[in-house]
């Protein structure tokens, strides 16, 4: 009889992972005596799996390795937010690992708050918990790739970690880009014509979410093609923004200012923010 796919597996299935892990190698028993806990095989088998990066822009992979990794695992819960609780210890139902038991963080959410696991036990039996900015928390009895594997099928819920009902899961590898800001003129077409303009010369395109306030538009989505990540937007003026490896860059600009001339609309100006390039 065959075995059925662990959650790791329906993860994989789901959400293709990158050709290479961001800081997902190195010595694991290094990483346990760093922490001083062994940590779960599920969890191991995700950072080699898919390394640093994001889930569906909302949770962060924190990985043990990488000497220049911004989300490092580390055990400096009780360190950061220590003073914190002395003052306000409603705000802190659990202890703080290295505490007995205590909350050890294995993600980072978008608005700054913690996915945590709760370490009483054996780590293959320790619960996920989710941990806000606000102090809020939420619990469930399962490990980190079980939380993942049904976060990202929408059978696990979690107010912390929404996302929009109807878009698609997706995982984003934290490999450097250069980001460039194309200010753009007004032209004569509607903005969803316009984005459609930009979504098929770009194409093909997955959506990665969307905002509209006081008539005011933000659209974001990836070029399947290329990896490149898009944002349309005339919420803070209208501006194409893109975001692309730095060896894409001669690439990159032929294509999004082709694109973006296709709208009938005059590219005012492009200023890099992050990066290198300068078209």
């Amino acid at each position: 009889m065959t075995a059925s796919p662990g959650p790791v597996d329906r993860l994989i299935a789901r959400l293709p992972p990158p050709a290479v892990a961001v800081d997902g190698r190195g010595d694991w028993a290094a990483a346990e005596r760093t922490l001083g806990t062994r940590l779960p095989d599920d969890y191991k088998r995700l950072v080699e799996t898919y390394g640093r990066g994001d889930f569906w822009d909302a949770l962060c992979l924190c990985t043990p390795f990488g000497d220049a990794n911004p989300v490092r695992l580390a055990a400096d819960l009780a360190e950061d937010y220590g003073p914190l609780r002395e003052s306000a210890p409603e705000d802190y139902p659990y202890p703080l690992f290295p505490e007995p038991g205590g909350l050890l963080a294995w993600a980072v959410t978008d608005c700054g708050g913690h996915v945590c696991w709760l370490t009483e036990g054996a780590p293959a039996s320790w619960p996920v918990i989710v941990w806000s900015r606000d102090d809020d928390h939420e619990r469930f009895d399962c490990s980190a790739a079980e939380f993942l594997d049904g976060w990202t099928d929408r059978r696990v819920s979690s107010e912390i970690l929404a996302v929009e009902p109807d878009l698609a899961p997706w995982f984003d590898a934290a490999l450097p880009m250069d980001h460039v800001y194309i200010r753009l003129g007004e032209g004569r077409l509607a903005y969803d014509e316009r984005l459609s303009i930009l979504r098929t010369a770009l194409g093909p395109t997955a959506d990665r979410g969307s905002y509209e306030h006081d008539s005011h538009r933000q659209d974001r989505f990836l070029s399947a093609r290329t990896g490149w990540l898009f944002t349309y937007e005339t919420a803070y003026g209208h501006t194409l923004r893109v975001a692309f490896p730095r060896a894409d860059s001669a690439a990159a600009r032929r294509a999004v200012l082709d694109a973006a001339g296709r709208t009938g609309c005059a590219v005012l100006s492009c200023d890099t923010v992050h990066g290198t390039s300068s078209w």
